[in-house]
C-alpha cells in the first residue's frame, strides 16, 4: 500500500489539523520514499501508542524506536513515520522535534522525561481555589522558558531555528474570586515573577477567559500543564465543547484533584490549534533549565551585573546590587532564595547527569574493548 498524502501541500493534507505543514513535509521525505506514513502520536501506553496517520487513527508498537535513552522515547506530540502495513505496525522513526517541555524524573539516574514535544504554547495552569504557590509557579517558568533548549533530543543535537514554545499563565476557577480588586492583586503578583509571559484569567464555570484562551490556542499545539485539580481537562472539555475528558471535583480541604487523567493526550480543537492534556505533575524537577532560571529571575542576573566583584555570591560581599536592592525594597528577599534553590538543583542535577553519561560511556568503552579483545583472540586462535 503507498500513499501520496506526504507530498500534498500543507493545506489539503490529511493531517494539516494536526499541526502538518510544508517543514515537516520536508523532513519527512526521505521517509516517504521508503514507502511509510507520516503520523502524529496522540497518545502512549506500555510500549504501544496511537498515531493519526493520513490512512486513519492506528495503534503501533514503538519497539523498533526504544533507545536506552529515555529522552528519545516516543512521546505524545511527536512526528513519526510508521509501517503502512502489518499486523502489528511499527513506529520506524521520529522525526526530529521542534520543542519539547522536559523534567528530571525523579528516579536515582538523574534522567530527564519528556512530557510533550513539538509544542508551540505552555500553558501552565494555576488554580485560584487555594493559595498560590509563587515558588512552584516559578519552577514551571523556568522549565518552559528552557523548553526550546530541550527540543534537541533527536538529530545533530541543534535546536531547530525559529521555533520556540511560548509560556502562557492561566489563572483557573477564576469564578471563585468575586472581587475584581483581589483577582487584579492576584495578577499583577504573578506578571512580577512572570516577565515577558502573558497571565489570563478563566473560568469554565461562566467562560470568563474561554474566548481570548481560545483564540491564542487557535494557531499550533498547546501543552497544559499544572497539579491536579488546576481545571485542566474541565478546561479541555469547555474548548472542546464535549466532555472528552474525565474529570472529578477536586477535595475541598485543599483543592486538590484526583489525578483522573492518566496519560497525556492529543486533541484537535473546533476552533483550530491541538491541545495535549496532562496528569497533575506532584514533582516539577529542573532539567536543563539554567537558561530559563536567568530568564525567570532576569531582574537578578542584570543586578549581578552591577556588583563590584564579578563572582559577587550575593552573600555580604560590599558594593552587591543584588543586596542592596533587597536592602531599599525593590527586590524581594523571596525571590533571592528561590532564584539560588532553583539554581543550585539545576547544577546538582547537571553535575549528576555528566557523572552518570561519563560512566555509561566508561562501560560502553570496556564492553566495546573487551569484544575486540575475544575477536582478536578467537581469530588468533583459528591461524594457529
Amino acid at each position: 500500500m503507498s500513499f501520496s498524502f506526504s507530498q500534498a501541500s500543507a493545506p489539503s493534507h490529511p493531517l494539516a489539523p494536526y499541526g502538518w505543514d510544508d517543514a515537516w513535509a520536508d523532513t519527512f521525505a526521505p521517509y516517504a520514499e521508503q514507502g511509510l506514513l507520516p503520523g502524529r502520536v496522540v497518545r502512549v501506553d506500555r510500549g504501544l501508542c496511537d498515531v493519526v496517520t493520513p490512512a486513519g487513527t492506528l495503534r503501533a508498537d514503538t519497539a523498533f524506536v526504544v533507545p536506552r535513552d529515555p529522552m528519545r522515547i516516543v512521546c505524545t506530540g511527536d512526528w513519526v513515520a510508521v509501517d503502512p502495513d502489518g499486523d502489528p505496525q511499527f513506529v520506524r522513526a521520529i522525526l526530529p522535534r521542534r520543542t519539547a517541555f522536559v523534567r528530571s524524573t525523579s528516579s536515582q539516574r538523574s534522567e530527564g522525561q519528556v512530557l510533550a514535544t513539538n509544542i508551540d504554547h505552555i500553558v501552565i495552569c494555576v488554580s485560584l481555589a487555594v493559595e498560590l504557590d509563587l515558588g512552584r509557579l516559578e519552577r514551571f517558568l523556568a522549565l518552559a522558558m528552557s523548553a526550546t533548549a530541550g527540543a534537541a533530543l533527536l538529530g545533530d543535537g541543534s535546536p531547530s531555528p525559529g521555533h520556540e514554545a511560548q509560556p502562557l499563565v492561566l489563572l483557573t476557577k477564576a469564578d471563585l474570586v468575586p472581587d475584581a480588586t483581589t483577582l487584579s492583586h492576584l495578577v499583577q503578583d504573578i506578571e512580577r515573577i512572570a516577565p515577558g509571559v502573558q497571565v489570563l484569567t478563566v473560568s469554565s464555570a461562566t467562560g470568563e477567559g474561554v474566548d481570548v484562551f481560545g483564540a491564542i490556542v487557535a494557531g499550533g499545539t498547546s501543552v497544559l500543564l499544572g497539579t491536579s485539580g488546576a481545571g485542566k481537562s474541565t478546561l479541555a472539555n469547555t474548548l472542546l465543547g464535549t466532555d472528552v475528558m474525565h474529570v472529578q471535583e477536586a477535595r475541598e480541604v485543599d483543592g486538590k484533584g484526583r489525578h483522573t487523567t492518566t496519560t497525556r493526550n492529543l486533541l484537535v480543537l473546533p476552533g483550530g490549534g491541538v491541545l495535549i492534556d496532562t496528569p497533575g505533575l506532584r514533582g516539577v524537577g529542573l532539567w536543563d533549565a539554567e537558561s530559563g532560571v536567568g530568564q525567570v529571575f532576569s531582574e537578578i542576573e542584570d543586578l549581578a551585573r552591577q556588583c563590584r566583584f564579578h563572582d559577587c555570591g550575593h552573600e555580604a560581599e560590599p558594593g552587591c546590587a543584588v543586596l542592596g536592592a533587597i536592602e531599599d525594597g525593590t527586590l524581594a528577599e523571596r525571590r533571592l532564595d528561590s532564584y539560588r534553590k532553583l539554581l543550585r538543583e539545576n547544577h546538582r542535577i547537571a553535575a549528576k547527569t555528566d557523572a552518570r553519561l561519563r560512566s555509561e560511556t566508561l562501560r560502553e568503552w570496556k564492553r566495546r574493548g573487551a569484544e575486540g579483545r575475544e575477536a582478536l583472540a578467537m581469530k588468533r586462535g583459528r591461524t594457529r
